[in-house]
């Protein structure tokens, strides 16, 4: 089957990177499903406990990530070896992404507002991973034609100018549009030509004497944060289930 997959749909020496990617949704969506019965008090499952101490699944999670990393390294690429070591390390990438918001915090944030980063960073992991095996290759690489590849100062500039790309696109306070930017060029190409969010260092740095572009910067980035944070709200909820009501300034 792995080498009928291999010769028929995915690109040569991409199969354990699918299997990782199917584990790894497959064990988040998994994941959610089980801990929101277990917040709502239904079905066999519960909450992991030893000696008092609440067991996140972030640990298994990550001696899952760690044996199928290290399994991985050691059989190679191909091979029935390599496609379960994928596999183990997409189970395990699965279950500390999902309680990435825990880890980034050092708080159990699982089902607060905070918690909604798990979503987003497991949303842009997919993507990332997803635009990989359509045959993208970071800063722009699979661009180039093999003569290309083998000039290894035209490689070295094309890294470096792609990459320097990513940056001023953080320095924006575009962090989303600079993470594709590494996988896809053009989003860099755009988020450069557009204006940085307020409060960025690009804004503190360049805007500061310049009150039209500050106004602007304010005004497009209000509208965007209100056309898209309800749809944005909602797909988490969805897939990952609302988080606690923060409780008003008086209850505190």
């Amino acid at each position: 089957m792995g080498h009928w997959l291999q010769r028929n749909i995915v690109e040569p020496g991409k199969l354990p990177l699918l299997l990782a990617l199917t584990s790894f949704v497959l064990t988040f969506l998994i994941t959610r499903v089980i801990t929101r019965l277990i917040r709502a008090g239904k079905g066999p499952f519960g909450n992991v406990s030893s000696g008092g101490v609440h067991i996140h699944h972030v640990v298994p999670g990550v001696v899952l990530t760690v044996v199928g990393g290290f399994g991985a390294v050691g059989t190679g690429r191909e091979g029935f070896g390599a496609a379960v070591c994928a596999v183990v390390f997409g189970i395990g990438v699965g279950l500390v992404l999902d309680e990435f918001a825990l880890i980034l915090h050092l708080d159990d944030v699982y089902w607060t507002e905070e918690g909604r980063k798990s979503v987003e960073v497991v949303v842009l992991t997919v993507a990332l991973v997803g635009l990989v095996l359509a045959g993208f290759a970071p800063f722009g690489v699979n661009d180039l034609s093999q003569e290309e590849r083998n000039d290894r100062g035209g490689l070295i500039t094309t890294v470096v100018v792609n990459f320097l790309f990513a940056l001023v696109v953080l320095s924006k306070g575009k962090a989303r549009m600079a993470i594709f930017s590494v996988i896809v060029p053009l989003v860099g190409l755009i988020g450069i030509v557009r204006l940085a969010r307020p409060g960025s260092p690009w804004a503190r740095r360049f805007y500061r004497r310049r009150p039209r572009a500050r106004a602007r910067a304010f005004l497009r980035t209000y509208r965007r944060d209100r056309r898209w944070s309800g749809p944005r709200r909602k797909f988490q909820d969805l897939i990952a289930g609302k988080p606690d009501p923060t409780p008003s300034p008086a209850r505190r």
